[in-house]
């Protein structure tokens, strides 16, 4: 269509990956293990607060940036939990972590400028760099390394139109939790080029075997090129609430709110008092839910470690294990096709994440239950089985 905006004709069309397939499958035995969707019901006293708010008339208009009450209640958060001394002013309640990268990359990026996202990277992000009219430049991370942060392959893809670097720690897909001296090494870079650092940390909690999460603008001279994501979707198992914030350099915050009150005005008005609950509620609630995830890791990575031709990382956090099936001879596009065909478990290719995400598949041990767990691996074992040769 002729009227259409070029940032839509010219922008990369949206995949679903996996999920797309399965859906058009006509299956009715499928094992849903491509989407990134906590299994857990959201905590009852979320629920609850929620409700009363809207019993209670909490129904209208509220401030742009998000209740003043809930902003400051993350801005305690923040001081204690990631190191970052902000007021509520440095703070924008947004429709999730999806919405407060968007708006960030609008606020930050014209056309003609570069992002730099580590490969295997999360496909959403660069349709919006495309929507602002930049262009994606993906800096390949090593397998052989755990996908550790590079500095020289990251500083090989800087050029003078790099205006920002696109950071996701906790990692989807790869499960890496991100050392102290890997995030200053990205930090020097920042400061060396005077870049922006758009850091996606909405699996913040969702941390195994004593691994720290630390967030980049806590660093020295990062909090005034830092824009921080935080949602409660995988934490609280609130994704279907759509409500994160994001925490930005105050020069900044201005921007930021053209981009959001144009696009939403504010986040829905009673959901902020759940939010509000989540982050004040009782810490048992939240450990409980990660000890649930931390159980069906088990399962998830010790039966895969166990299967001809797979060996996997055990992930240091976020619900998801990158698994490398290089072994069994098929490229991850193939295996998560053949798996769905002969199996009805759902995967979906490392090579969705970028080249480097070859020869592997990212498998969310999150979106099931610990019996549909040990019934995947189930018929995965089989599956690989079956390839190799062997009896299951």
């Amino acid at each position: 269509m002729k009227h259409l905006a070029k940032r839509i004709t010219q922008t990369s069309p949206k995949s679903f990956g996996m999920y797309q397939k399965a859906a058009s499958s006509g299956r009715d035995d499928l094992i849903h293990m491509e989407l990134g969707r906590p299994s857990a019901d959201t905590p009852q006293h979320v629920k609850d607060a929620t409700i009363q708010a809207i019993r209670d008339g909490k129904v209208h208009y509220s401030d742009l940036p998000g209740q003043r009450h809930l902003r400051e209640a993350l801005a305690d958060k923040l001081r204690r939990k990631n190191g970052m001394d902000v007021g509520a002013d440095r703070i924008i309640v947004t429709n999730g972590l999806t919405h407060g990268s968007y708006a960030a990359i609008m606020a930050f990026l014209d056309d003609g400028d570069e992002a730099i996202l580590l490969e295997p990277y999360y496909p959403q992000h660069i349709g919006k760099v495309e929507l602002a009219g930049a262009t994606p430049v993906l800096a390949p991370l090593d397998a052989a390394n755990n996908f550790g942060i590079d500095p020289a392959a990251i500083e090989a893809k800087i050029s003078d139109r790099t205006k920002m670097i696109v950071l996701i720690n906790p990692c989807n897909p790869t499960g890496r939790v991100y050392e102290r001296d890997e995030l200053q090494a990205l930090a020097d870079l920042a400061i060396k080029h005077d870049l922006i650092v758009l850091s996606d940390e909405v699996y913040e909690d969702i941390l195994f075997d004593n691994a720290e999460h630390i967030s980049i603008a806590s660093l020295p001279g990062m909090e005034e090129r830092t824009v921080s994501l935080f949602a409660f979707t995988k934490s609280y198992a609130m994704d279907g609430w759509r409500i994160g914030y994001m925490v930005a350099p105050e020069a900044a915050i201005g921007a930021l709110l053209k981009i959001t009150a144009n696009d939403v005005t504010h986040v829905n008005t009673f959901i902020q008092e759940g939010a509000l609950a989540a982050v004040q509620g009782d810490p048992a609630i939240l450990a409980a839910l990660i000890a649930e995830d931390a159980e069906k890791r088990q399962i998830v990575v010790s039966s895969l470690n166990q299967m001809p031709g797979i060996t996997c990382k055990w992930p240091e956090g976020t619900i998801y294990a990158f698994p490398n099936i290089s072994g069994t001879g098929l490229a991850a596009q193939d295996f998560a096709d053949q798996l769905l065909e002969k199996t009805g478990v759902v995967v979906e290719a490392g090579s969705f994440y970028g080249a480097t995400g070859e020869g592997h598949i990212r498998v969310c041990f999150g979106s099931i239950s610990h019996d549909t767990a040990e019934q995947a691996m189930s018929r995965i074992k089989s599956f690989v089985s079956a390839l190799q040769g062997v009896e299951a």
